[in-house]
This record gives C-alpha cells, structure tokens and sequence, in this order.
C-alpha cells in the first residue's frame, strides 16, 4: 500500500485545526530552443503526493470540528490531442482516484478555489520567501475583499519545508525499500565499471559503463552528475569533466548513484586503473577504510551525529602522523592535530550527509531545540553516507610516493535500532575482493 495518504495524516495532524497548507511541484525548465531539461518533480510535493506530473498544486486542510481533513490536488486536464505529442497525463479524475486525494481539480482553477479554500481558515502553512509568496499575496487579497460578508482571511503562515524536512528524515519502510533496491543496482553499476577499466579508456567511456547499469536495472535517473576521476582529477572533489584518458598506474575515484522512484543512492569507490593498487596506493587506500570501519562502528541511536566524521578524522591524522604526511614535530601530538586541523590539509570535507529523496537530503544536522544547539542524535530510521577520503597534492614536505593519489570510500546507511545497515554493500570495496574482481576481467 502507498504511504502517500499516510504521511498527508501526519503532516496534518501537526497543523492548527482548519488551517490550509499549499505546496507546489516543480516547474518544467526549458535547455534550449523547445526542448526542456528532463522532467524532475519537487521532492516534497513527491513525498506527500506521489503524483509526478508537472503545473501541480496540492492543498490540504486541517480538520477542524465537524469538518474532516482533506487533501485536494490541482493538476493538468486531460488533453488527448497534447498526449500525442507529449505522453500520458492523468487528468484530474484519474489522479484522484489513483493517488488517493479527497478532491482533484484543474490547475486552471487553482487561483478561483483558493479563496474558498482559505476565507475563514486560521492559518496558512507555505513555503515562506518562495516564489509563492506573489500568488499567495493574491488569494489573500482575494478573501479580504470578502471581509464585509464577514470572511476573514488567514491571521498566521507557517513556514511548510521545516516541517517536512523532520518528518523526511526518517525513513518508512516504503522508503527504505527504494533505497535499498537503488543502493543494489548503483553498486552494480560499480562492479561492472571496474570491470570494464583499462588504461586508454577515456573517464567518459567508464561513465557510459555506469549508466548503462541504471537504466538497464529501471532507474530513471544518476541521482546526481556522476564524477568518475583519474589520476590527479581524484584530488578534486566535485570534479565533472569526466574527460582525461586513464593512464596505467592510476586510480580511479567514482562517485557515482542512480534515483529509482524518487530516491538516490550515493557510492564511492576507488580502484587501479590496472587491476593491482601499488604499495602506495595500497597504504592509503587501507587507511580511509580502517576511517571507514571506525565511522560506522560510531553509528548507534543515540549517539551524536558528529561522532561519525570524530571517529573518521581520528584514525585518518593518526594514520597521517604515521606515514609522515603530517610532521609531529610541526603539528604536535594526535589531539594537537585534530585540534588545529592540521588533517584538513589532506581530509576537508565531513564525512556523510543524510540521504533520500535528495543526495543531500533534508534535515537539521544539530538540536536547535536546546541552547547551545549540539550534534543531534542518531535516531532509527534515519538515512545517511558515510564517506572518508584523502587527498594528496604535490607540495613541500609531502612523502613523493603518495603524490597525486585521491581516495575516497563512500556507502549508504541506514541507522536501525541496533547500529546501522548498510545499503550499498554490492560495491566492492575490500583490496582483494577489487583486484580479483578486475583480474577475472583480463
């Protein structure tokens, strides 16, 4: 059963009673002459409608005494003659009936009814500061001009995208099942673009590999650009060109996932170009997976979310101090260094981001309940990357031998009542489980 109506009820019962919440889908968005960018629609109107089509508004109302909760959709009409050109549209009725709303209209009517829907409402819940505010300026106006029949319009608006931002974090079973099927097919994607390395290839030819695995396996979508990055192009952390012939020696760093419904996945994982990591190589790509491990282990309800990225930077200075990347006799101790930040120089970024609907999905990384607004805690259900890495530029006091190498190791989590599970486990990741899966290859 879809979770849609379900997750309407929630957002419902947390409004003032009879209050209006309106929140629209996102626009079609023209790339050049005619055509328009592949459509994508509003991650929040998706999580409380399930309804994709674009120049869609949804409307809910508090219940409030007698009167009932509703959810009312506004969408396209039916139009057999544009579905030649353009594909399917459901229409008010069937979008009704299909996806469970009380009530479907045309959005040609939408700024008509609005004014019904919100003369004596108490309320109104939007996107605050959005390009909304000019037409919810409008209804308003609309419904004061009724004030002498004794209507009166909204006192208090809200804004909508907190709310739904907490409530998206954490995950339903509907959800974790999308997640987990699109963490299987990215990781797929994965092992077969290892497979297909050679040096020669060019970094695009390995991405074709990867979205061939998505939509091959239904995913409508990479989640994001996918970065597929050689040799010193690892050590640039939103690389996009994906245009550098590989060269034998190197690694290659792909961060890369699909979206299947709506939902992402977000894997990285890096490996020889030539099926066999030098020492070097080796060394390093150890040391971001004993992080990797200590992240994890870190994962348990309520626990702090820094403590994943604490655990992380602790063993990768450790292991800096170590192979000389950092100087001891500059930085200090292990505490100095984490302290200073000296680690930074070779690990800048956090070390995960929540995920779902979004790469970076929704939701408040600290307690802004409390006053000194710490770390909030881990909570089950809850979903999120875990990603350290480490990134070596050529410069004055760094080891020659690591120069140019760019590692990052990252898997999609989900925190479970007893640590966390992970989603993303058909990635290769261990050194000999990489190498003998590249070797079969040759």
């Amino acid at each position: 059963m879809m979770p849609y109506a379900a997750r309407r009820a929630r957002l419902l019962a947390q409004m003032q009673p009879g209050a209006v919440a309106v929140l629209g889908t996102a626009p079609e968005v023209l790339r050049n002459g005619d055509s328009d960018y592949p459509y994508r629609h509003d991650s929040h109107f998706y999580y409380l409608g399930g309804f994709a089509e674009p120049d869609s508004f949804l409307v809910l109302v508090a219940a409030r005494g007698e009167h009932a909760a509703r959810s009312i959709l506004f969408c396209r009409e039916k139009n057999v003659e544009r579905e030649i050109w353009e594909g399917f549209r459901f229409g008010p009725d069937a979008a009704q009936r299909e996806c469970g709303f009380d009530e479907a209209y045309p959005i040609g009517e939408l700024d008509a009814r609005m004014a019904d829907i919100l003369a004596d409402a108490p309320s109104l819940y939007y996107a605050l500061g959005s390009r909304l505010d000019a037409r919810v300026a409008i209804w308003l106006e609309a419904v004061r001009a009724r004030s002498r029949s004794g209507v009166t319009a909204p006192q208090t608006t809200h804004h909508l995208l907190g709310m739904l931002d907490e409530m998206r974090l954490l995950k339903d079973a509907h959800e974790v099942a999308l997640m987990a099927r699109a963490g299987a097919i990215s990781g797929q994607a994965h092992a077969r673009a290892m497979r297909a390395t050679r040096p020669g290839l060019f970094e695009y030819e390995i991405e074709a590999e990867l979205l061939h695995e998505f939509r091959r396996s239904g995913a409508q979508f990479p989640a994001c650009p996918s970065i597929v990055a050689s040799g010193a192009n690892a050590c640039v952390l939103h690389y996009s060109a994906n245009n550098r012939r590989i060269v034998d020696g190197d690694l290659v760093l792909i961060d890369a996932g699909c979206e299947l419904d709506g939902y992402a996945a977000d894997i990285t994982r890096t490996y020889p170009a030539n099926g066999r990591f030098s020492d070097a190589q080796r060394t390093l790509y150890e040391l971001v997976l004993r992080a990797q491990a200590a992240a994890l282990a870190a994962i348990v309800p309520g626990r702090p979310y820094s403590a994943i990225h604490d655990a992380a930077v602790r063993v990768l200075t450790e292991g800096m101090l170590d192979l000389g990347l950092l100087d001891a006799g500059k930085v200090g101790t292990l505490d100095d260094a984490i302290a200073s930040r000296a680690y930074a120089q070779f690990y800048m970024h956090g070390t995960g981001h929540w995920l779902g609907m979004d790469v970076h999905d929704v939701g408040a990384y600290r307690d802004v309940s409390l006053p000194d607004k710490p770390s909030r805690a881990l909570q089950p259900g809850m979903a999120l990357t875990v990603e350290p890495g480490i990134y070596v530029r050529p410069g004055e006091g760094v080891p020659e031998r690591f120069w140019d190498i760019g590692i990052r190791i990252e898997d999609d989590v989900l925190v479970t009542d007893a640590g966390c599970r992970i989603l993303t486990g058909d990635a290769p990741k261990d050194v000999a489980e990489i190498e003998a899966l590249m070797r079969e290859t040759r």
